[in-house]
């Protein structure tokens, strides 16, 4: 009888295979949403930064995106 299983053990088995796969499932839910939460920070802080490095009037520039909306980089690499 050696290469027997009980009916409990199988059943045991079962259960914990049923455990593995639901924390598996609850695991990949967590880490769907931390990402999402993840990217719209990044988001934020991305255009948070963009912002606050735009030159405003007077400060140096190289291309018109360098400056404040509404001003130019001027002829002589000045936001105007």
């Amino acid at each position: 009888m050696k290469g027997q299983l009980s009916a409990e053990m199988l059943i045991l088995i079962a259960v914990v295979i049923a455990v593995v796969a639901i924390a598996a499932t609850r695991l990949i839910s967590t880490a769907k949403t931390s990402s999402s939460q993840v990217a719209n920070q990044s988001d934020t802080m991305l255009r948070t930064s963009e912002q606050a490095m735009k030159g405003k009037a007077g400060e140096p520039c190289v291309i018109d995106d360098n400056c404040d909306s509404g001003l130019i980089c001027g002829d002589e690499g000045k936001c105007a």
